[in-house]
């Protein structure tokens, strides 16, 4: 849509799961190895936390498509309403097993401990990875219970994980869950993102896209993105996509504060819903550095607030590549 306009190759900030525009912040770098490492060695249980959009689905991607699961085959549901018996028929429907197996709990865990062992006899890992799983009930996280007890003597035949917003954290402590949480092996926790995390994420996109970061967005506009997101990436994803529509329709190829200023107002989204649970931080100067990644770069000094320049570019020594993806 507005590709031409900014000389970008593709559209940096699609809501879409694609590995190939994730940026890993210290935090997520932790997160994606606990998961790769909860699926490579098949452990019975992983649990992944964080709120709505902080990027959860497309860690649990980038973790699949990495080289240490390259042996790693996995049925991914994403269903969470499901009742047990649509659960059941589902489970028999993604492992290509038949319907009649389907249609009886007891035949489709026999029939399926037959194909994982002749799975992992040729090499291969079959896992089960659960997404929105704060949603799910209690006779489902059962049926889940009980497919994590699928083992030899010495592996687990199906290793599960269960992604969920932070909600599920405090359902595995009921009472009646209990034999669940204890089959959790390895915990990953996704936070939103500091200021400067924020900063990286925007410019790693835009120069994945094929564009120049420094070119495009003010640093005021990047301080406001990330008070009115809260550091949530789909919504920063959001503002900046709104904003570059904004700038194309005013031919303004430099997007400052008051652009996105009022794109959030449009979206209702604003700094205030986020300052009770924020921890103030100060305005973005520079990028501090990311492990195994480029130099910091070096903003310049911000303005006084009453004569600050909102046109400022937001770095002029911004590197074009921001962050590693996972293929690196």
């Amino acid at each position: 849509m507005y590709e031409k306009f900014y000389g970008l190759s593709e559209l940096p900030f699609e809501l879409t799961a694609n590995p190939k525009f994730l940026y890993l912040s210290a935090g997520q770098r932790e997160a994606l190895s606990t998961l790769e490492y909860g699926l490579f060695s098949a452990k019975a249980l992983t649990l992944l936390v964080g709120e709505a959009g902080t990027g959860k689905t497309t860690l649990l991607q980038a973790a699949l498509e990495s080289p240490r699961c390259r042996d790693v085959r996995c049925v991914y549901l994403n269903n969470p309403t499901l009742r047990a018996d649509d659960f059941v028929r589902l489970l028999a429907h993604k492992f290509g097993l038949s319907a009649e197996v389907g249609e009886s709990k007891a035949l489709l865990l026999a029939q399926l401990e037959i194909l994982l062992r002749e799975r992992r006899a040729g090499g291969i890992i079959t896992a089960l990875v659960v997404d929105e799983a704060q949603s799910l009930s209690f006779e489902i996280l059962e049926e889940i219970r009980f497919l994590a007890n699928i083992e030899t003597p010495s592996v687990k035949l199906l290793p599960v994980v269960l992604s969920g917003q932070p909600e599920l954290a405090p359902r595995l402590e009921e009472t009646n869950l209990r034999q669940l949480k204890q089959r959790i092996a390895l915990r990953a926790v996704l936070q939103p993102f500091e200021l400067a995390e924020t900063a990286w994420y925007i410019s790693h996109r835009i120069a994945t896209a094929g564009g120049s970061p420094g070119r495009m967005l003010t640093l005021e506009a990047v301080n406001f993105i990330h008070e009115a997101s809260g550091g949530i990436a789909r919504t920063i994803s959001v503002i900046c996509d709104n904003a570059l529509v904004t700038g194309m329709a005013l031919e303004r190829h430099l997007i400052d504060r008051a652009t996105v200023v009022e794109v959030c107002r449009e979206l209702q989204l604003g700094p205030e819903k986020h300052r009770a649970m924020a921890t103030p931080q100060s305005p973005v100067r520079s990028i501090g550095p990311v492990a195994g990644g480029p130099s910091p770069a070096k903003f310049p000094k911000p303005a006084d607030s009453t004569t600050a320049d909102h046109s400022r570019p937001m770095a002029t020594a911004l590197p074009a590549r921001m962050g590693r993806t996972i293929t690196e």
